[in-house]
């Protein structure tokens, strides 16, 4: 226990226990945790009241920034704590018992979610429980790798848990700009002109009768387990890496590019880390989450400033950043994710928005979250937040999964989480179908011919042909095969068809 670290002295009394003061905690309650994407998330407090729901069952509606680090959705939900998450989680076990309907899980727009508390949509939040460097003189509250929903939860909660993080170096202090817009219909335009600006203060600025508890703590977070690149994400990479350039020397952006948002994830990564391979420079980033890549293109210099709502690396690229904050301190900056994610600014500096689907349609509609349009994965997060405000958006996705058994584009995405409208460009590693300007016949040919794999092309030319001949209209579609793949998937664990005289056998059989 450090109670240096707590500098308004009138709060050393109410240093406690985890358990203690998850005591706070009733049955019922609203609880907003710090966390967003793995990083900065309290850990004491919620592992404390796991472990007391085995004797004192109860059930809250939980909202964080986004998925929690330490295996703490999966601790809540096997013990029978959730009874409402939102608004993103990654959880295997949280996952299944949202799918068989045991958590009500409610998939938002991050960017979404303070304001609807803001304007009363939601339950009020009863406690808040933030992870924190430490606490000012005047009782703000310091954030640790992300900011998240943080300052809002705080300024809304009738009572506030603290977690000293003792792990998180007193150096990570400064490295945040806490700005909360107005109230609305009052509401100022926010006054943020560049990834660079800071407009708010270094903490999150709280009444010191509302902590009601402080917890010490000194757990890191968890490290991200996104994997290394491999030849399809790197063929990915490349296809943008040449579209890019191709738009500078088209006199369609600068050489420096607009801002680049990326997603989470693995591939999100990988193609982020092929700007290294460019001859781009003076990269800036406007994201919502920080992962290797881009602390490797700020180490490299191609990315001269990078502002985001939370830092999620890797053990050794973790260690590196906090080791080394004074390097790092001017060139990376940590924002509320209702600032991150505004679509407002968004649109103001012409973000490059990079994003995952699961699935995409030959027409260019985007499914991010469900799979076979039943089930969800993980949610929609920051990529609504981006992609209809964006510059540019892309989507990336390799062309197959599951050994090839899946398309990853198909006649019709049983599920929309981005609608063809707010879909620029979709690349696989097979290449890059850049959709703007095309009217929706035109987009079929082209993703079809760029980005579907050999596979299941002849399939896909096939349908739409058909579809075209027997349907016509707009947007051809045969209703009665749309979702035929995943019907098939379904039944055979395959979305291939079967060989010709398989095919006939089968009609024999039925017959």
């Amino acid at each position: 226990m450090s109670l240096t670290r707590i500098r308004h002295r009138a709060l050393h009394g109410k240093v406690m226990s985890a358990a203690q003061a998850a005591g706070f905690i009733r049955d019922g309650m609203t609880v907003g945790m710090s966390g967003f994407t793995r990083a900065g998330d309290c850990k004491a407090v919620p592992e404390a009241l796991a472990a007391r729901a085995a004797h004192d069952p109860l059930h809250i509606t939980l909202i964080t920034g986004a998925s929690l680090g330490h295996d703490t959705d999966r601790l809540l939900a096997e013990a029978g704590v959730l009874a409402r998450r939102l608004p993103f989680q990654v959880d295997r076990s949280l996952r299944r018992k949202i799918n068989a309907g045991e958590v009500m899980f409610i998939d938002q727009h991050l960017s979404e979610t303070v304001e609807q508390l803001r304007s009363h949509h939601l339950a009020p939040i009863d406690v808040a429980v933030i992870e924190a460097v430490a606490i000012t003189e005047t009782g703000g509250i310091v954030p640790t790798t992300s900011v998240g929903n943080s300052a809002q939860f705080a300024q809304q909660a009738r009572q506030v848990i603290v977690e000293i993080n003792l792990s998180m170096p007193e150096a990570l202090e400064g490295l945040h700009d806490i700005y909360v817009p107005q109230d609305r219909p009052a509401r100022q335009p926010v006054p943020l002109t560049s990834p660079a600006q800071r407009i708010g203060q270094p903490f999150i600025a709280v009444d010191p009768s509302r902590i009601a508890a402080i917890v010490f703590t000194d757990k890191p977070d968890s490290p991200s387990n996104v994997l290394p690149p491999d030849d399809e994400t790197r063929a990915i990479a490349g296809h943008i890496n040449r579209f890019l350039m191709d738009e500078v020397h088209a006199g369609r952006m600068p050489a420096t590019l607009h801002p680049l948002q990326a997603g989470i994830g693995t591939i999100a990564n990988a193609v982020l880390q092929g700007f290294e391979d460019s001859d781009l420079q003076g990269l800036t980033m406007y994201s919502e989450v920080l992962q290797d890549s881009a602390i490797a293109l700020l180490d490299s210099g191609k990315l001269a400033f990078a502002s985001a709502a939370s830092m999620t690396l890797s053990e050794p690229v973790y260690r590196r950043v906090i080791e080394n904050l004074d390097f790092y301190r001017s060139r990376l900056v940590l924002r509320p994710q209702e600032i991150s994610n505004l679509p407002e600014i968004v649109r103001r500096f012409g973000i490059i928005a990079l994003n995952t689907a699961l699935e995409f349609d030959i027409y260019g509609n985007v499914n991010s979250t469900h799979v076979n349009g039943t089930h969800m994965m993980n949610g929609i997060g920051g990529s609504g937040d981006f992609a209809r405000n964006a510059h540019l958006s892309i989507f990336v996705s390799k062309s197959v999964a599951r050994d090839g058994d899946i398309s990853s584009v198909v006649p019709m995405v049983p599920h929309v989480d981005h609608t063809e409208h707010d879909v620029d460009v979709l690349v696989t590693e097979m290449g890059l179908a850049d959709l703007r300007g095309l009217a929706p016949r035109e987009r079929a040919l082209r993703v079809i011919e760029h980005c579907a794999h050999p596979d299941y092309r002849a399939d896909l030319k096939d349908y739409f042909q058909r579809a075209c001949r027997r349907a016509g209209g707009q947007t051809p579609h045969l209703l009665d095969e749309a979702y035929s793949w995943h019907t098939r998937y379904a039944r055979t664990q395959t979305m291939r068809r079967a060989p010709a005289r398989a095919r006939e056998a089968e009609v024999v059989l039925a017959g």
